[in-house]
């Protein structure tokens, strides 16, 4: 494995990092061999450090190794880390001491984890993780307005890095590692983009919630469409309010 530039244990000495990159290569499964299935994952911390990056030996039987694009062969995967395996690395990572069940979006210990397309690799690693620590910068999901095409629909993570990082990734084989550094840097650059700042901007900061009891009722009643408007909060949690929490 070392040989292949494959580290398959975690680094984590520099405690220090509280974003996290995740990439994956899949190859295929199933008789036509469309069955995506991850066969090699990397994370990387918001310093551009590899924490981890090894090959999964995928559940299933591999029907077509896609090597154009992965450069993945059979011998790679022989030996290769169980996916079982790979998750509890991952999520103990991710969780950094914390209970999944307490994970919450401001104040605690767990790492916030970005990626292009994360709602598919972490279904391809059989993973789950709160929404409100994902940040994806593939806006089918996000719906991320700087990063949007008048469509709404998702940008490549090729055409996004060429656009607003000025160069190009996924040119020959790809490197998930590349995919990670890609991610974390259009991260950094859309978290800081200037936006109008409230002390309790989300539904679900404490301040927010039940404004209005029960017997208040009537008063919603007699509101306009635009005065709720105003009361309101989103339940979105906008990139900008990492740089308010000094991630």
């Amino acid at each position: 494995m070392a040989n292949l530039g494959i580290q398959d244990d975690l680094r984590i000495d520099n405690n220090r990092a509280k974003v996290v990159a995740l990439a994956c290569k899949m190859v295929g499964g199933g008789s036509d061999g469309s069955l995506d299935l991850c066969a090699r994952v990397c994370l990387t911390d918001e310093y551009e450090n590899m924490m981890f990056h090894t090959y999964v030996k995928p559940p299933l039987s591999v029907t077509n190794y896609r090597y154009d694009m992965t450069g993945i062969r059979p011998e790679f995967l022989r030996d290769a880390m169980p996916l079982r395996q790979v998750q509890r690395k991952i999520q103990d990572f991710l969780c950094n001491g914390e209970p999944v069940w307490k994970i919450r979006s401001r104040g605690g210990t767990a790492r916030i984890l970005v990626g292009h397309g994360l709602d598919h690799d972490l279904k391809c690693l059989e993973m789950e993780y709160p929404t409100v620590m994902i940040r994806q910068v593939s806006v089918d999901t996000a719906k991320y307005p700087p990063l949007m095409k008048t469509s709404k629909l998702s940008n490549s993570l090729k055409y996004l890095t060429k656009s607003y990082l000025g160069y190009d990734i996924q040119t020959g084989i790809q490197d998930p590692y590349e995919d990670c550094v890609a991610t974390l840097r259009l991260y950094t650059r859309m978290k800081s983009q200037v936006h109008k700042m409230e002390n309790y901007p989300l539904a679900t900061d404490p301040q927010n919630r039940n404004n209005f009891a029960s017997w208040r009722q009537s008063e919603l009643e007699r509101m306009t469409p635009d005065e709720m408007l105003e009361i309101s909060r989103s339940d979105y949690y906008c990139w900008c309010l990492d740089c308010k929490d000094g991630a």
